[in-house]
């Protein structure tokens, strides 16, 4: 994806500056991020679909594992939340929207970890879970499942900039697939990309 490649390049230039600081990465990390879930589309025969975007709620524990000059390595498990994503559709009988949960454990790979702005790149797999509407675009009872869940694989790419003493400030995005919610149509298969580009702080304690 040209974001994440464009954050990862921009981490690297902005890494290869002189250090402003010197003190070893955190031992662990707690990452509190509110991002927003890309809308996007699907088309199953003559059925089509708008799934629309939505804000991301975003917590993550890193637990340091390997450090060097050049690069930590952290397990980490990531959580996102969201409570409404909109179904827009000519076919009134699908699922009215949907709300989204996402805990994927993995690892992430801090390049440069001892300077002021620090790119990484991170991967893991987990556990997803769509809650559907109770009615139909139309109005009607959704004969959908109340809830579905997924198996879920993640990737992507951020920089963390140190701020102030145990504080600092991140920026990412990332990509969840997984399998789709029930929108009450047997049209749609395959998986479902769930972009999120997301903001905000890291806690860090050694």
């Amino acid at each position: 994806m040209k974001v994440l490649s464009g954050i990862i390049i921009t981490g690297l230039l902005f890494a290869a500056m002189p250090a402003m600081a010197d003190d070893p990465p955190a031992k662990h990390e707690i990452g509190l991020t509110l991002g927003g879930l890309l809308g996007g589309e699907k088309t199953g025969g003559a059925t089509r679909l708008d799934l629309g975007s939505g804000v991301a709620l975003q917590a993550n524990y890193g637990y340091r594992l390997l450090s060097g000059s050049a690069a930590a390595l952290y397990g980490e498990v990531h959580f996102l939340a969201n409570p409404l994503r909109d179904v827009t559709s000519a076919n009134q009988s699908l699922t009215r929207d949907v709300a989204t949960l996402y805990v994927t454990p993995g690892v992430r790979v801090k390049f440069l970890p001892r300077r002021a702005i620090a790119p990484y790149v991170a991967a893991g797999a987990g556990w997803s879970l769509y809650e559907q509407s109770t009615t139909t675009l139309g109005g009607n009872t959704n004969p959908a499942s109340r809830l579905v869940s997924h198996g879920a694989f993640d990737y992507g790419a951020g920089l963390d900039c140190k701020f102030w003493r145990f504080v600092g400030l991140r920026a990412e995005v990332r990509d969840f697939f997984t399998g789709q919610p029930a929108y009450n149509s047997a049209s749609f298969h395959g998986g479902q990309h769930n972009v999120v580009v997301g903001g905000g702080l890291v806690l860090k304690f050694h």
